[in-house]
């Protein structure tokens, strides 16, 4: 036994009941999800983002031209939603708040070419996943910048998709 001091009590603690149980393993979100083609969808979409006549320019002035770190760091953020690796150790609310020129439609501008690319590279149980996934971050991005009490998450941020198919949980 073990005794432990706290806020004035002194608690007794038989160590066998502090034993750890084992993580669960980490299993991707669908089979056809894998890193290579995690790092793949990442290339694309970006490529795609810097040559959007919105998009481009809001990244652009974050990034710098220094966009080997920024892929590096989304890889590895959608690595730990995928793959569930656990990884990712970021903040991408306040680096959203940041972005003053961020208008709410720059999402759906964001998710359309998501969707698009997620859908190109996988088949469509594993990119119907995916971008459930991309949807759920994207309206907790929205919400934290353009949400209030009166101003709730806008239809196309959902797809139909959603609702047939289910959640899957994006822990990171």
């Amino acid at each position: 036994m073990m005794s432990e001091t706290s806020k004035g009590r002194t608690v007794t603690i038989d160590p066998a009941l502090l034993s750890v149980r084992a993580a669960r393993p980490a299993r991707p979100v669908h089979e056809d999800i894998s890193e290579e083609r995690i790092s793949d969808l990442v290339e694309s979409f970006y490529a795609a983002i810097r040559s959007h006549e919105r998009l481009g320019p809001l990244f652009e002035e974050k990034v710098a031209g220094d966009w080997a770190p920024h892929l590096a760091r989304m890889k590895m953020f959608w690595r730990s939603v995928l793959l569930k690796t656990g990884e990712y150790h970021g903040q991408p609310v306040p680096k959203h708040l940041a972005i003053l020129q961020l208008e709410s439609d720059d999402f759906r501008l964001w998710l359309d070419l998501f969707r698009q690319h997620a859908h190109e590279r996988f088949d469509a149980e594993a990119a119907d996943l995916i971008v459930q996934a991309a949807e759920r971050i994207a309206q907790s991005l929205w919400l934290a910048k353009f949400g209030t009490p009166d101003n709730s998450v806008p239809a196309w941020m959902k797809s139909r998709d959603t609702a047939r198919t289910g959640e899957i949980e994006t822990e990171c």
